[in-house]
């Protein structure tokens, strides 16, 4: 598959739920990063590592996910295409819907992802799934202490 094809296969499967399917879309050994992850988590170098990220997925789905307004640019390296994107969320149990935007970065050799840096709205999609408050919570208590008198 080529990267764009990938990258469809990557965003369909995980709004599909076939985890399985997008799991084997990476290399073994791979790089994903999701630069503006709040609190910085190190990523995942494995396809392994990638597999127990998608097995923490809740068993009882409260969300229902499609892709929209996707744009997809190659670039002059023909393995890197850059994907703009939203997904758009309809919330199960409270009857919301809303979508935040993502810009993915992928390197795809031979079909597989070997490399992506995955920019995600992060505070739009705890707004879709209904868990802002808590990510806010999370981020405040993570914060080291403000002096009161520092600049």
């Amino acid at each position: 598959m080529s990267p764009s094809e990938v990258f469809l296969a990557l965003v369909n499967g995980i709004c599909e739920g076939r985890l399985d399917d997008v799991v084997d879309l990476y290399a073994e050994k791979t790089d994903v990063s999701h630069p503006f992850d709040p609190f910085r988590g190190p990523g995942y170098l494995s396809r392994a590592e990638l597999a127990a990220h998608f097995a923490r997925r809740p068993a009882r789905q409260t969300l229902k996910a499609r892709p929209q307004n996707i744009r997809i640019h190659e670039t002059r390296d023909p393995e890197v295409i850059v994907a703009e994107f939203e997904y758009a969320i309809d919330n199960l149990e409270t009857g919301t819907s809303s979508a935040y935007p993502c810009i993915f970065v992928m390197r795809v050799r031979d079909g597989k992802i070997v490399a992506s840096r995955d920019y995600v709205d992060h505070l739009g999609s705890a707004a879709a799934r209904g868990s802002l408050g808590d990510l806010l919570s999370e981020i405040g208590k993570r914060q080291p202490a403000q002096d009161a008198s520092a600049p």
